[in-house]
C-alpha cells in the first residue's frame, strides 16, 4: 500500500475587536508538524476543528457577501495582499469566505497539500487551474479517456477560447505519454485516478516521473477515488474533484476543490491575474457548511462503496457476465491499484457491466429500477443509491465514435455507482431477478 505522510496544519487566531490588530505577532499561530499517516481520515482528524461563534461545535455560517474593516487604512492594505484571510482579514466572499476557507482546509487533508481552494462545480475546478497553468500557445497531454465533459473542454473549448492545444494518448502507454510532451511547450499533463468510465488506473508515480523529468505538471482529477488514492503523495501536483460525487454523498451539491501546492492557490486567487478571482466560479457559503459536516464520514461511506462493488463485481463475473473492476485480479491495473491504494478502503464504488449494446444495456437498466428497484437510471455518482447509466450515450457522449473507440468504451457498457442501502443480499437478489428476466425477454424475442 501507499506509504505516506499527514501534514497537521493548524491556524489559530483570535477575534478582533475594537481595532484591526494587525500588529500584534500572536495574531495567528500558523503551526505545521508532519507526522507518519498512512490514513486520509487521520488528515482529515489532524486539521484544525473549526468551532461557532458561541463555542457550538459546528461552525457558524459565514453568510456575507462582503466584510468590514475597523480602520480606512487596513482596505488599502488588503487590497495590496499585506493583509489576507490567513490573518483573518476578509475583503469579499468571490475572493475568500472563512466558511469555504474551512472546507478548502478540510479539503487538502483529505488530499495530503498545502492547500486547496473550493469552487462551484467540479468543471470549474478543472477549467480554471488548466488556464491558471497554461497560457496562449501551450500544450497539454491528456488520457484518451476522460469525463465527457472534460473531454470537450480540451478539445473544443480551450483550442477556440484560449488557444491551448491538447494532444490524446494512451496513459497506460508510458511511452506514448513520454513521446507526446513537448518540452517547453507542454504545461500539463492530465489524467483520472480512474478513468471514468473505463475504470483504467494511472500509474501516478511513473507518469509523474516522467512528466517531471520535462517540467511538466501533473494533475489528476480524483472524483472517483476519494480516500483510495491520495495522487499528490504519489507525485502529483495538483488534484481536482467534483465534490458533487462521494464527497457530498447526497446528490443534492453541485461543488468542485482544487488541491496543491499554496503557491498555486495564492496564484489562481491573484487580484490581477487568478483564474479563480476573475471568473469567479464561488462556493456559497451554506454549500461548504453543509460539505463540511459530510466529510468526516466520507471514510466510512467509501469503505462500505468500495466493500459492496468489489462483492458484486465477484458475484457478477460468477453469472458470466463481463465485469470490469479493479478489485478483481483479472483487471489489467489490478496489482498497480494495490500498490498505489491507502489501506482499508479497497478499490473504488463503481464497476462497469459490458452488456456489448446499448439495447441490452437500456434494457438491463430499465428492469434494475423499474422491475426489482435495485438502483436509478441516473448519471453521477457517490450516491447512497446505486447509480446507473450508459456512458456511451450519456457522461461520453460529447466524443465522438472514433475517440469512443480509442477510449475503450464500448456501445453498452454500464456504469454503475454502488450505494449502500439496503441490505448486500437484498439487492443482490433485486440485481439477478432483473436479470433473469431481461435474459429471458430476449430468449423469447430470438
Amino acid at each position: 500500500m501507499a506509504e505516506s505522510r499527514c501534514l497537521d496544519v493548524s491556524l489559530i487566531g483570535k477575534k478582533r475587536n475594537g481595532k484591526d490588530d494587525f500588529e500584534n505577532d500572536d495574531f495567528v499561530v500558523a503551526k505545521k508538524s508532519v507526522v507518519a499517516c498512512n490514513d486520509p481520515a487521520a488528515s482529515l482528524a489532524g486539521a484544525r476543528h473549526e468551532f461557532g461563534e458561541h463555542g457550538g461545535v459546528n461552525m457558524s455560517i459565514e453568510a456575507s457577501a462582503t466584510f468590514t474593516v475597523m480602520e480606512p487604512e487596513t482596505m488599502r492594505r488588503m487590497f495590496t495582499g499585506e493583509l489576507g484571510p490567513d490573518q483573518d482579514f476578509f475583503i469579499y466572499s468571490r475572493h475568500f469566505n472563512p466558511t469555504v476557507l474551512n472546507l478548502g482546509r478540510q479539503m487538502a487533508a483529505l488530499e495530503g497539500t498545502e492547500a486547496a481552494y473550493c469552487t462551484a462545480s467540479g468543471m470549474s475546478a478543472i477549467s480554471t487551474v488548466l488556464m491558471q497553468l497554461c497560457g496562449s500557445g501551450d500544450h497539454v497531454v491528456a488520457s484518451r479517456c476522460l469525463y465527457g465533459g472534460t473531454h470537450a473542454l480540451l478539445t473544443h473549448f480551450l483550442p477556440r477560447a484560449c488557444n491551448i492545444t491538447t494532444t490524446f494518448v494512451d496513459v497506460i502507454d508510458l511511452e506514448m505519454v513520454k513521446d507526446a510532451m513537448v518540452e517547453g511547450k507542454t504545461k500539463v499533463l492530465y489524467v483520472e485516478s480512474m478513468s471514468n468510465p473505463t475504470l483504467t488506473v494511472a500509474n501516478v508515480p511513473e507518469l509523474s516521473r516522467i512528466a517531471h523529468e520535462k517540467g511538466v505538471k501533473v494533475v489528476v482529477d480524483n472524483t472517483f477515488a476519494p480516500m483510495v488514492v491520495s495522487p499528490v503523495r504519489l507525485g502529483a501536483d495538483v488534484v481536482v474533484h467534483s465534490i458533487s460525487k462521494y464527497i457530498s454523498g447526497g446528490a443534492d451539491i453541485i461543488a468542485g476543490a482544487v488541491c496543491g501546492p499554496e503557491s498555486l492557490i495564492n496564484s489562481m486567487m491573484d487580484l490581477h491575474q487568478g483564474a479563480l478571482m476573475l471568473l469567479g466560479p464561488t462556493m456559497n457559503a451554506k454549500v461548504a457548511f453543509e460539505l463540511s459536516e459530510r466529510i468526516p464520514h466520507l471514510g466510512l461511506r467509501m469503505k462500505e462503496h468500495c466493500r459492496r462493488a468489489l462483492e458484486y463485481a465477484k458475484r457478477m463475473k460468477k453469472l458470466g457476465l463481463k465485469v470490469i473492476y479493479p478489485g478483481l485480479e483479472e483487471h489489467p491495473q489490478h496489482s498497480l491499484l494495490k500498490s498505489m491504494a491507502n489501506s482499508e478502503y479497497g478499490f473504488g464504488g463503481i464497476l462497469c457491466v459490458d452488456m456489448e449494446t446499448e439495447e441490452k444495456a437500456n434494457r438491463l437498466m430499465h428492469h434494475l429500477q423499474n422491475y426489482t428497484q435495485f438502483g436509478l437510471m441516473a448519471v453521477s455518482l457517490g450516491y447512497y443509491e446505486t447509480l446507473m447509466s450508459c456512458s456511451g450515450s450519456s457522461t461520453s457522449s460529447e466524443m465522438n465514435a472514433e475517440e469512443k473507440e480509442l477510449a475503450g468504451i464500448s456501445p453498452g457498457l454500464v456504469r454503475m455507482s454502488i450505494g449502500y442501502s439496503g441490505t448486500l443480499d437484498q439487492r443482490w437478489s433485486q440485481f439477478e431477478k432483473a436479470l433473469t428476466r431481461m435474459q429471458q425477454e430476449f430468449s423469447n424475442k430470438n
